[in-house]
């Protein structure tokens, strides 16, 4: 059964793999309300398509990000919206069940296999999506102040291990988004500007929340402008 499955996935990818390679390098920085990541991402990749405009690669990525005083909410989706389901995305938020640790100084490095999908409208230009799909993730132990009402409590947190993408409030740990544009020179480097929507999460020490199931995981969802500079890896024919 393993060598039918090895033998229908090569038949699959073969004429993908088939294209030609694309192969580039990304530094990005992205800015928020008293927060920011800084990013470096390795892709590798395949134009295809009638006129090879399209883009599918898959990359490495390594974000680190620092905040200030930064609010973590209540993270696991059979709590912030009752369900875990594929449509979780389009549930509104249970205010009753989400509780919030305070912050200082949140600091968390994601090291994640990530996915790129991109348009090429000319040799300069072009517009691509980027997203974490596993990895882990890493940082020193905090301080943060589990806040329930007007009740709080001090805790220890430390950066959710296992980063996972699945579904709105059902990933787990920190994932990096990315939509921007590209513009390059004939050098092979590139400018690029977007957004970044980055997930990142904390474990507390123990279960500090307990209704209305007991619960450690908090997640901060940031918006940030981002830019950054591409270096293509592409040799030229």
């Amino acid at each position: 059964m393993r060598y039918l499955y090895s033998c229908l996935f090569l038949i699959a990818t073969t004429p993908l793999m088939s294209q030609p390679r694309i192969k580039a390098v990304d530094f990005s920085g992205g800015i928020g309300n008293y927060e920011g990541t800084l990013s470096m991402m390795y892709s590798h990749g395949w134009r295809f398509g009638q006129h090879q405009k399209f883009e599918f690669a898959i990359a490495g990525r390594f974000t680190s990000y620092l905040g200030q005083n930064q609010y973590y909410i209540t993270a696991p989706a059979e709590l912030t919206s009752g369900s875990t389901g594929p449509f979780v995305i389009f549930k509104e938020n249970i205010p009753e069940n989400i509780d919030s640790v305070l912050i200082n100084w949140p600091q968390i490095n994601a090291l994640n296999v990530a996915i790129h999908l991109g348009y090429q409208f000319n040799s300069r230009l072009s517009i691509g999506f980027n997203i974490d799909v596993i990895g882990f993730s890493f940082g020193q132990q905090k301080s943060g102040s589990y806040i329930n009402g007007a009740f709080g409590q001090q805790t220890q947190v430390t950066p959710t291990a296992f980063n996972f993408l699945l579904i709105s409030d059902n990933d787990l740990g920190s994932l990096n988004s990315e939509l921007c544009a590209r513009y390059y020179w004939p050098s092979q480097w590139g400018i690029k500007a977007g957004i970044q929507f980055l997930f990142t999460e904390y474990t507390t020490e123990t279960e500090v929340q307990q209704l209305p199931e007991p619960n450690d995981r908090f997640r901060d969802k940031s918006l940030l402008l981002a830019i950054g500079v591409t270096k293509s890896l592409t040799t030229k024919k």
